[in-house]
């Protein structure tokens, strides 16, 4: 594979990527100049917006599942503590039943974990560890723990204790140091103080040390300004600039011979603008959450559609065509959730394109499949086709209890 070729699935397979492929992903993004959009979805219909923009436009993508998210998926009816995991976990195993059919590489990862949903963090290790031992790969491809309002000394020690339990099943580890400001799925930094909006490239490198013993599948989420959710144009002050300084402390630090030793990870990305997403990116930045902008984009594909034809959805029979002419062609929640997916479809591809990942991944031709229950192991087909393979794969799971 040559510097800044387009990747090809002779060299990572489409489908969800873990492990091995997983790092060389994360590699050939920091090495070419390019992040990867990570979408928070919230149920089927926005997993597969978000894999449809991938497969247009030709990039790899990041699907994310928030604790409020993965509650959401599960059902607002379910009180459950483990809903949350649950939840999360079913959109994971969405994801694996259909990625490999739109033909590019996903990464399946979590969104923000406090200290106070660890629970829900060690329900999806859990989940992991099952399909690890079963499977030979996480049913994840990452998590990330988000510990920025603890001492930084207690969030290093917490994520080192985690990533451990995480390397034994090839986890890739997302950790925050620093503060993202604004509000985001519960976690409110509104009132943060302001010095907190700016890691330094001493903590950054202090994160570095500590991870670099237990494994390299690790990236750090350092602040520098950024703020969830969408604000007026020069009330956020973004200082993507400031990455560069923590990849030349650490490249120091370390003697690297690379310019950029650093995995690092741009949050609250909405409404930033396109110089500072460049920026951010030739500084080292592989993946950039997308969430805000997507959810507008979504709902606005509805909202136009319900608009030009609020007629037809008044009642089930009678619009302007006739009293007796039925409206079912307008109100099918296929159609005007179609509408919704068209619209986050194009704002996604517009991060593949601010984030230069549109054409770096050639889409698969070949033919799609399940990655529920992996090739090579209990889900393999069998000569009973892939019925045959499920029911081995169940025979198989309940064999080893």
């Amino acid at each position: 594979m040559s510097p800044n070729a387009a990747l090809t699935d002779a060299d990572i397979p489409p489908g969800v990527v873990t492990g091995e492929n997983l790092m060389k992903l994360m590699e050939h993004a920091r090495d070419n100049g390019y992040a990867i959009p990570a979408v928070n979805c919230t149920s089927s219909s926005t997993v597969n917006a978000a894999l449809e923009a991938a497969a247009k436009n030709n990039s790899p993508v990041m699907i994310q599942a928030s604790n409020g998210g993965g509650k959401f998926v599960a059902g607002k009816f379910i009180k459950d503590p483990n809903a949350a995991t649950a939840g999360s976990v079913a959109l994971a195993y969405h994801v694996r039943a259909v990625a490999k059919y739109y033909g590019i590489p996903v990464i399946l990862n979590t969104d923000h974990c406090a200290k106070c949903l660890f629970p829900w963090f060690e329900g999806m290790l859990d989940a992991n560890r099952e399909y690890y031992e079963k499977f030979g790969e996480p049913l994840f491809s990452m998590h990330m723990l988000d510990l920025s309002e603890e001492p930084d000394d207690e969030n290093i020690e917490l994520c080192v204790k985690y990533f451990k339990k995480m390397v034994e099943m090839e986890i890739w580890l997302e950790m925050e140091i620093g503060v993202t400001g604004g509000e985001e799925d519960g976690v409110n930094n509104e009132d943060v103080d302001p010095a907190k909006l700016y890691t330094t490239p001493e903590q950054v490198y202090n994160v570095y040390e500590a991870l670099s013993k237990v494994g390299p599948m690790f990236s750090i989420a350092a602040a520098f300004g950024n703020v969830h959710g969408v604000y007026k144009p020069g009330n956020v002050k973004l200082s993507p600039e400031k990455l560069l300084q923590h990849q030349q402390y650490t490249k120091k630090k370390i003697g690297a011979e690379g310019d950029k030793p650093l995995f690092l990870v741009m949050h609250g990305g909405s409404g930033s603008a396109d110089e500072e997403i460049k920026t951010a990116v030739a500084n080292g930045v592989i993946k950039m959450n997308v969430d805000t902008d997507t959810q507008w984009a979504y709902w606005n594909g509805l909202r136009q559609f319900e608009l030009s034809k609020r007629a037809y959805l008044q009642a089930q029979i009678g619009n302007p065509d006739g009293a007796d002419v039925p409206n079912k062609k307008f109100y099918d929640p296929r159609v005007w959730m179609r509408k919704a997916e068209e619209s986050m479809v194009l704002r996604v591809a517009m991060s593949m394109d601010q984030l230069g990942s549109t054409g770096k991944y050639e889409r698969s031709t070949k033919p799609g499949s399940n990655q529920c229950l992996p090739e090579g192991n209990a889900g393999a087909k069998t000569k009973n086709g892939y019925v045959g393979g499920v029911i081995s794969g169940i025979k198989h799971m309940v064999a080893s209890k």
